[in-house]
């Protein structure tokens, strides 16, 4: 994956963000929502939820259905520890490449693939690469799911990534009402990329906490 399409979510979104109904901040505008996209997977979502586990922090999970199906013991699990979850994607393409009845045959499937693994009905929507297109929009909306992107990212997909990078990068400016994006898998990212986002987590929860700034659903 050559990296995410729309940098600085931040910058990018603001007077578009409102009527298109989608949010980069948590609801309450308070606290931190720590998020990863693209699991289960079966070595970086263990990785992940046992340190959350330790810090006795909840996360929310943006699910592949192509992945769940994979894992859906594993999907179970993170429900299981106390984690929320949403809907990513069925299969981890650009939407802008696809035609809306295929936009709706992708999310369908993985709602399908998500609820049937964990029991749980989906309230939160993350599109791939963070690009929504209009068929995907209003599918949520109609659904009544809140659109929810992010504020700070970590990049931590990149080959190029480090521990510390990872760290610096999705900590970097991020106070109350952020929303953070990690990566458990590395099935669309540089192979191996999830130990990094692992082994960087530990640092990204210890700087949040040195500022006073608590973890929150988004």
């Amino acid at each position: 994956m050559a990296g995410y399409l729309l940098p600085g979510l931040a910058g990018a979104w603001p007077a578009i963000r409102g009527p298109l109904g989608i949010e980069d901040h948590t609801a309450s505008g308070h606290g931190y929502a720590l998020t990863f996209d693209d699991g289960p997977h079966a070595q970086g979502t263990p990785a992940v939820l046992e340190t959350l586990a330790r810090a006795d922090v909840r996360a929310t999970f943006f699910l592949v259905g192509e992945q769940v199906r994979r894992n859906p013991g594993l999907a179970a699990e993170i429900v299981s520890a106390g984690h929320e979850v949403g809907l990513h994607c069925d299969r981890h393409r650009n939407l802008l490449r696809l035609a809306p009845w295929q936009v709706r045959e992708d999310i369908a499937r993985a709602e399908e693939a998500i609820v049937n693994a964990t029991g749980l009905s989906i309230a939160l929507y993350r599109p791939p690469y963070g690009i929504a297109n209009a068929a995907a929009l209003r599918l949520a909306r109609r659904r009544g799911w809140r659109t929810l992107l992010w504020s700070q990212w970590g990049r931590d997909w990149e080959a190029k990534a480090t521990q510390e990078s990872i760290e610096a990068l999705v900590t970097k400016d991020a106070g109350e009402g952020a929303v953070l994006l990690l990566h458990d898998a590395d099935d669309y990212s540089a192979p191996g990329s999830w130990r990094r986002t692992a082994a960087a987590l530990p640092g990204v929860l210890e700087t949040l906490a040195g500022r006073g700034v608590r973890p929150t659903s988004p």
